[in-house]
């Protein structure tokens, strides 16, 4: 298995994680689940970008980290809102 499989592989993991923890924060709700899910939505993210950058030969710089830093929040406020 090639180290892009396991960061995949993690990546999926993580992310099962995460919306098992979000199911648990009861819409955030529960501040400390809701915090875990966020957390390990955002290791998850982290994961799957480095495996498709890795893929495609290119490494995450500043703007990209930020890109995806955006998406987490983007994705948190929709889910607050």
């Amino acid at each position: 298995m090639s180290i892009y499989m396991g960061y995949v592989l993690g990546s999926v993991a993580l992310d099962i994680l995460a919306n098992l923890a979000l199911e648990k924060s009861n819409g955030f709700a529960r501040r400390g689940w809701g915090s875990a899910a966020v957390l390990l939505i955002m290791a998850a993210f982290a994961l799957l970008a480095l495996a498709v950058w890795l893929v495609f030969g290119q490494r995450l710089n500043l703007t990209s980290w930020l890109g995806v830093g955006i998406l987490i929040l983007a994705i948190l406020l929709i889910r607050l809102g």
